[in-house]
């Protein structure tokens, strides 16, 4: 009988919902979030894994990080090598963690943010805290293993780590939805924490932190909001300020010179090319005068980047000016998120000791089962062995009368003397009383000879004496808990006193940066741009020399304070605003900057219209002409702004500005349109309006037609053109009303 097809019909939309979550939570729980038990990802919790399967330990020689790539690949993470090796990388950056898990041969990369060679350069083993704190007892089965991705291996489904190396080493992560930014602690520290969050398991944040005192960043730097930890150790989330370490050195000649020793700790890599070149650009924009040199001397033994200061530079003050206008000082987002019995959470620093804790008694228990199920075996074997030695003559008589092993272990175990010949009638009496259980008899026929040595029986006494003690120390770990805590204690005690390093961070209330400009002294200067966009600063007095020159070479010179800005107005109706500090004051013949550096403004794509300073416009009216005879005017305060591009104008689709210009009360406004229309008018009929409307109409224009060109006349003034070869006198025509034809000429 044929099975009849089913079409299930699902909602899309459910079908997709269904489908990312899915997905999310994948991500979330099996890649990017570490477990709270081990403080590892997936990635890592493998990699390390699988260089303990490889026998990659801490006292054995490096191997190939490709051929551990490769395995780790082929084994249990099928996520390609980029991963796998980034992870390892990671793993092996002293300066990226609290404690490196892996020790790496070659080049790792460095703190200035080079990365690692090709892993078919590099090689990597085990530290011996990883191997000691992170995987011994995997063999005692205290973890769940489960199977890999094609069901062909066992991986372990968390580490047995005994330290919380969630803390130890902080964790980053990225993952769909929500991320995690754990910093690194002191391990000493972080051990002490635990043993009082077991004595007290009702500590509080705030007695936790006399103890962990907050994060300890291998770069070190300087905790400066130490009050905030309470917060953000209570709830998990928040943002620790930290500054680098700078240090005022002396020079010959009564200098002065800036050392950054210690960086914060978000700078590792990329960001201290970054933090020079911020330092460069706080010099060329003229922010601070007082720096002569900056070098980068930093080598393995440590960060030193030396800023070199001119004779009587306030040291001080350069170094809160680095505090506030560079990453010197910097903020670490706190997000305390962990996987923790399957779903992300986020926690707080007691609640994340209550997990590793809890993990710790569970790791306890299944290793001391584990232990005590062995030593229970081991007893009832050595106690069959020992019995054996005392009637070692009956058993040699039983072996040797038995016709094959089935029947001589039947006898040891059952006393079934049925086809075994004996010497006596006694022998075969005792023969029947013996009571072996199936493992002392399996022990007793594979007994060697020399075992029956005096010595051999003596050391196998004292074996079974020790297996009591043992027995008895399993026992009362396993049925008392303050028992279990003190073994836990102890091996917690001596990683503390093998591993444990001093603090790097310094953890203090800092007084925010304060830094005090230096008032730049008020004085006119002359703005000079040629054709080609290069604008610079001159003194008047330069200016006046060279007035001649100036005005021919220039296409833009105008006069203004050096603390006013330059309002460069386009054909786009934009206006982009040009600090006159940030253009190079100097010689007449320097060639200047191009504006399309200093501003938004970009000369392939706008065309300027019109360039004013902004304390000349306050106090003036400005007319705006579109190319479509939109008219309007402007207060000029309208353009005080403080964004470096604004809005001047709205235009109407496929308009474009053909120019601004100042106006007064008494002018009038003459339109020239590209069919040679003429329209006078006066300017009180256009009306004033924001900046950010589009005007009335000025001309009526045919259809096709478009102004191309407007003139402002003064009561006064005589002003003429040429068309086709004839003069008109604009002063001379009529005045009309805004919105005609005007007259054509």
């Amino acid at each position: 009988m044929e099975t009849q097809e089913q079409i299930i019909r699902t909602d899309y939309a459910e079908l997709m919902q269904k489908s990312y979550i899915d997905y999310a939570m994948s991500v979330i729980v099996a890649r990017a979030l570490p477990d709270v038990r081990d403080g590892l990802k997936p990635v890592q919790r493998r990699t390390l894994y699988d260089m303990h399967e490889l026998g990659i330990r801490y006292d054995r020689p490096y191997r190939k990080c490709a051929r551990i790539v490769g395995d780790t690949m082929g084994k249990y993470h099928p996520h390609g090598d980029s991963s796998i090796y980034g992870a390892l990388v990671v793993l092996a950056q002293e300066f990226k963690n609290g404690m490196a898990l892996v020790d790496g041969h070659g080049n790792f990369g460095s703190i200035e943010g080079d990365g690692a060679a090709a892993m078919r350069y590099t090689e990597a083993r085990l530290q011996k805290i990883t191997q000691e704190a992170y995987l011994s007892d995997l063999d005692k089965d205290v973890v769940d293993f489960i199977p890999n991705f094609d069901a062909t291996e066992q991986e372990p489904a968390v580490l047995p780590v005994k330290v919380p190396n969630i803390l130890i080493n902080g964790a980053e992560g990225i993952a769909v939805g929500m991320a995690t930014s754990i910093p690194p602690h002191n391990f000493g520290e972080v051990i002490d924490g635990v043993i009082a969050y077991m004595k007290n398991p009702d500590i509080t944040t705030e007695e936790m932190l006399k103890i962990i005192q907050g994060p300890d960043f291998p770069t070190g730097g300087i905790v400066v909001n130490k009050d905030d930890l309470a917060a953000i150790y209570q709830c998990g989330n928040g943002k620790i300020k930290i500054r680098g370490k700078v240090e005022i050195e002396k020079m010959k000649g009564g200098k002065e010179r800036l050392v950054i020793t210690e960086i914060p700790y978000p700078m590792v890599g990329a960001n201290i090319g970054k933090f020079l070149n911020d330092v460069y650009g706080l010099v060329e924009s003229k922010k601070t005068t007082d720096i002569v040199d900056i070098s980068n001397q930093s080598s393995k033994d440590g960060i030193r980047i030396v800023i070199e200061l001119k004779k009587g530079a306030d040291a001080q003050n350069l170094c809160n000016m680095l505090y506030k206008k560079t990453r010197l000082e910097d903020t670490f987002g706190v997000n305390m998120l962990a996987v923790a019995k399957g779903r992300p959470e986020t926690m707080g620093l007691v609640e994340i000791i209550r997990h590793n804790v809890n993990f710790q008694y569970e790791l306890a228990t299944r290793k001391y089962k584990t232990l005590l199920a062995k030593a229970l075996d081991k007893k009832e074997i050595q106690e069959g062995l020992i019995k054996a030695c005392d009637v070692i003559d009956l058993i040699i008589e039983i072996l040797r009368g038995s016709k094959n092993i089935k029947q001589a272990k039947n006898c040891l175990i059952t006393g079934d003397t049925a086809g075994i010949k004996f010497k006596t009638k006694l022998s075969e009496k005792m023969a029947s009383q013996l009571r072996f259980t199936e493992r002392q008899a399996a022990a007793i026929l594979e007994m060697r000879l020399y075992k029956l040595i005096g010595l051999e029986i003596e050391a196998l006494m004292k074996e079974h004496e020790e297996t009591l003690k043992n027995i008895a120390f399993y026992e009362d770990v396993l049925g008392s808990r303050a028992s279990m805590a003190r073994v836990i204690i102890k091996e917690l005690k001596a990683f503390k006193k093998e591993y444990a390093m001093p603090r790097k961070t310094v953890i203090e209330n800092a007084k925010e940066a304060v830094y005090e400009e230096k008032k730049v002294e008020e004085m006119p200067v002359v703005f000079l741009m040629d054709r080609f966009g290069y604008a610079k600063t001159i003194d008047v007095s330069v200016y006046e020399r060279n007035k001649e020159a100036a005005d021919s070479e220039n296409k833009t010179v105008l006069t203004c304070l050096n603390t006013d800005k330059i309002c460069i107005f386009t054909n786009t109706g934009q206006m982009h605003l040009l600090k006159v500090l940030d253009l190079p004051f100097g010689k007449f013949r320097d060639k200047g900057i191009p504006i399309d550096n200093l501003s938004n403004y970009s000369s392939s794509e706008e065309e300027i219209v019109f360039i004013s300073s902004l304390l000349a416009l306050k106090d003036k009216k400005l007319l705006f002409v579109t190319k479509a005879s939109m008219l309007k005017q402007v207060d000029g305060c309208e353009f005080d702004v403080s964004k470096r591009t604004t809005a001047a104008t709205k235009l109407n689709p496929e308009d474009t500005l053909l120019g601004i210009t100042p106006v007064s009360e008494q002018d009038t406004l003459v339109m020239q349109s590209e069919k040679n229309m003429f329209l006078r008018i006066a300017v009180p009929e256009i009306p004033q309006k924001k900046k950010a409307a589009v005007g009335v109409r000025g001309m009526k224009l045919s259809q096709g037609d478009g102004l191309a060109a407007f003139y402002v006349l003064g009561e006064d003034d005589i002003k003429t053109v040429t068309v086709k070869e004839k003069e008109i006198y604009l002063n001379r025509l009529h005045v009309a009303g805004r919105d005609t034809k005007g007259v054509r000429k």
